[in-house]
């Protein structure tokens, strides 16, 4: 579905509704009504209305996104102007941790996108991804790089479905470079799109080492299903200074 007939229709309110859901991937009903000074009956019907133009996701209490298709193009277009100075500067720290000839599966998002963009500096990479984007990157000449086929999950550029699962369980790789929505306080890193996750858990299971890029925007937020416990991460890469790594 399009979502361009709908978008001339938002008021400015359901426009700021959507915009905190791209910024912080989930959203209370009674936090909007606060945040908005209006009625949570009021946010309530602007994320109905939100749902059903296919928007964001309604959840119980509130709204994120978490529905392929028109909600995820939407929302991938937002994210590239969403924290990129965060975004540089952990795309910086990867980028000085992954050594040259080192094998790897990067994630969807536009955070593993910068990441992306950082990597392809270095020499004689092997990439694995069902990111489009990621692997767009990428010179042919100075890497080797595999996309993971599959069905297109959105104009974000992923691919997902069994046979990007299939091909991943039969790799061994160095290092898997995962993305996120949110870390919830006790550990847990979710994410919307379910049908991401058990990508993202395979590339984890065949890889020595997971690096779990994340602003720290997105420390202290849910989302709808869990990837792994943070300790499950040899390190979290945020842009924070006092979030450094070791060397890996």
């Amino acid at each position: 579905m399009s979502v361009e007939p709908a978008v001339a229709a938002l008021s400015e309110r359901q426009w700021d509704v959507l915009r905190a859901v791209e910024e912080r991937g989930f959203v209370t009903i009674e936090g909007l009504a606060e945040e908005f000074q209006v009625s949570a009956q009021t946010i309530r019907r602007d994320i109905i209305a939100l749902d059903a133009a296919g928007f964001l996701q309604r959840f119980h209490g509130g709204a994120g996104i978490g529905r392929p298709g028109s909600a995820v193009r939407l929302g991938h277009r937002y994210k590239l102007d969403v924290a990129l100075d965060a975004k540089q500067r952990i795309a910086e720290r990867v980028a000085k941790l992954i050594p040259d000839g080192a094998s790897l599966f990067l994630d969807v998002g536009t955070t593993v996108e910068a990441a992306a963009r950082a990597l392809s500096a270095r020499a004689g990479l092997t990439v694995f991804t069902n990111s489009m984007n990621a692997a767009a990157v990428f010179s042919a000449e100075e890497h080797e790089v595999f996309v993971l086929g599959g069905r297109l999950g959105g104009s974000d550029g992923s691919l997902v479905g069994e046979s990007v699962v299939a091909a991943l369980t039969e790799l061994r790789l160095d290092y898997a470079l995962i993305g996120c929505s949110g870390v919830e306080e006790a550990g847990a890193v979710m994410d919307f799109d379910v049908r991401k996750i058990v990508i993202k858990k395979t590339a984890m299971r065949v890889a020595k080492r997971k690096l779990l890029l994340a602003a720290s925007e997105k420390l202290g937020r849910s989302a709808q299903a869990q990837i792994a416990m943070r300790e499950s991460f040899d390190a979290v890469i945020t842009e924070r200074d006092e979030d450094l790594p070791p060397a890996l």
